[in-house]
């Protein structure tokens, strides 16, 4: 394993260096130290390297990542994971506003509550929240699975598309074009896997579904007035 402490290298240096890993002889496994609130750390990974963040870290922590594990001890500011493709980022702690926003790939896992607009324009990740979300949460989402433990606030789903969204406790309010759907096993099966892949301590059929009631597709005239 190797280390790179923030309290005597620059973050410049150290996204160069993770960045600069490709896997298969290079060193796989980082810790990262005193990372002090950083914004834009460790990002646009793209090698199978595991990186560990020990403590809180700002805005876009591990955006754009492809392949890489990252798992911040810690909370993390607005943005974490922010359009990422593939790999995998764990936040023990909580996430501020609009965590995973516009992730094609790959699975976030937020252990503690996340703010505002949560999965907002989701385009495939899998968003794995084990407390509360705030509102306006996967706003425009169209493709992947947020999967939220706990309640989530005002606008759940607002104008989405065809993500999938399962919430355990109490939702405030739906958004516009956002209903209630029939959990059928498929869908059981999959929460299911995504709970174990997050280490979550809940049953599947604890949860409700959600999804998209498909009247804002095509264009109504009756709305133009």
């Amino acid at each position: 394993m190797s280390q790179i402490d923030l309290a005597t290298t620059s973050l410049r240096e150290l996204n160069e260096t993770l960045q600069a890993q490709k896997g298969g002889d290079n060193q796989t496994v980082w810790e990262i130290l005193n990372p002090r609130g950083s914004h834009a750390l460790a990002v646009g990974l793209d090698a199978p390297i595991e990186v560990t963040v020990k403590g809180h870290t700002g805005y876009y922590c591990a955006g754009m990542n492809q392949q890489a594990t990252v798992h911040v001890e810690g909370s993390v500011g607005p943005g974490v994971a922010e359009n990422m493709m593939s790999g995998a980022v764990i936040v023990e702690g909580d996430a501020s506003q609009y965590a995973g926003a516009t992730g094609h790939g790959g699975l976030l896992v937020i252990k503690g509550n996340a703010s505002s607009r949560c999965g907002i324009s989701m385009k495939g990740i899998d968003i794995v929240v084990q407390g509360n979300i705030g509102h306006m949460s996967a706003f425009m989402a169209q493709a992947g699975n947020l999967v939220v433990c706990g309640d989530a606030g005002d606008a759940l789903g607002d104008s989405l598309y065809e993500a999938r969204l399962f919430v355990r406790g109490s939702v405030k309010s739906l958004g516009a074009d956002c209903i209630e759907k029939e959990m059928r096993p498929e869908h059981l099966d999959l929460l299911a896997n995504l709970l174990d892949r997050a280490g979550a301590d809940a049953k599947p059929e604890e949860f409700r579904r959600y999804g998209s009631a498909r009247q804002l597709y095509n264009f109504n005239i009756d709305n133009a007035y």
